[in-house]
């Protein structure tokens, strides 16, 4: 396929819900670009699938934002970050269009927590897709290699969030629950990386139960002061995102479904359009 060359907004792109969380973000810090949200709720979560489905899946995805004209894709989704990311940079984009860009949600963490931890030991709450891919270790001890990581998967953290629980007693029982685990692998945790874009809506819980010395860092600011950046730094690309401050969000599930939930995450009411990939 041939890809238009004209400006465009740009993607953000998340297996559900979560990635909302990273646009709104991006939206405070880049009020004035156009963007297009997609989300395969269709087909999430993603966290328990394996390497090739998550890989074939955001692959998808990522053809159609770029069918739609998007020269920059963010994938704000740290089970599609680890699992496809490096292959569709590497593999994907010399055939699709070289001069295209995909980017992810772990590098720019990674490269903030070396400024946060004092310790250097820092905890990682994830999927189990995301914890089992080890790519948060991979990328620290690459950048950092000082730091350890202390890592736990949460399979209950998204259904809590997508199913408008994260304010219940259910939550108050897992969150404790996992908190208290990456604690015990290490006492001298201060910092805790949230790393899935569903897990700040349950920050309060998070918060309640974590040592009050220990930090909990939320990706989005880091990945739009991220994105800001790399806009500065690659004014051609720059050039290629159109700015009207408008934002279009796209589903893969019925849209009466997902535009009540997705509302919440931004703040503001959502009217999304279903789309097949």
């Amino acid at each position: 396929m041939i890809y238009s060359s004209q400006p465009a907004p740009i993607g953000v792109f998340d297996s559900g819900f979560g990635g909302l969380s990273i646009l709104r973000e991006i939206r405070k810090v880049l009020p004035q670009y156009d963007y297009i949200f997609l989300g395969d709720n269709a087909r999430a979560p993603y966290g328990n699938r394996s390497f090739q489905l998550v890989y074939d899946f955001t692959l998808q995805a990522v053809k159609y934002l770029f069918s739609q004209g998007c020269h920059l894709v963010i994938l704000a989704c740290n089970t599609a970050s680890a699992k496809a990311l490096r292959s569709i940079q590497q593999r994907d984009l010399e055939n699709l269009d070289p001069n295209r860009r995909v980017l992810g949600v772990i590098r720019p963490t990674v490269e903030e927590i070396g400024n946060i931890t004092k310790s250097r030991n820092v905890g990682i709450f994830g999927t189990p897709g995301t914890v089992q891919s080890l790519s948060y270790d991979i990328e620290i001890a690459k950048m950092h290699p000082d730091i350890k990581v202390f890592s736990h998967a949460c399979p209950m953290w998204v259904p809590l969030v997508e199913n408008r629980e994260s304010d219940g007693p259910g939550a108050d029982y897992f969150v404790e629950k996992d908190v208290k685990a990456l604690m015990a692998q290490c006492g001298d945790i201060d910092s805790i990386i949230l790393g899935c874009t569903h897990y700040p809506l349950l920050y309060n819980k998070i918060r309640k139960y974590t040592p009050e010395s220990v930090m909990i860092i939320e990706q989005g600011p880091i990945v739009a002061a991220s994105l800001k950046d790399y806009l500065h730094r690659h004014p051609e690309m720059e050039a290629r995102c159109t700015q009207g401050g408008t934002c279009q969000y796209c589903t893969t599930e019925d849209a009466s479904r997902f535009s009540p939930l997705a509302s919440i995450f931004v703040n503001h009411t959502v009217e999304a359009k279903h789309v097949i990939l």
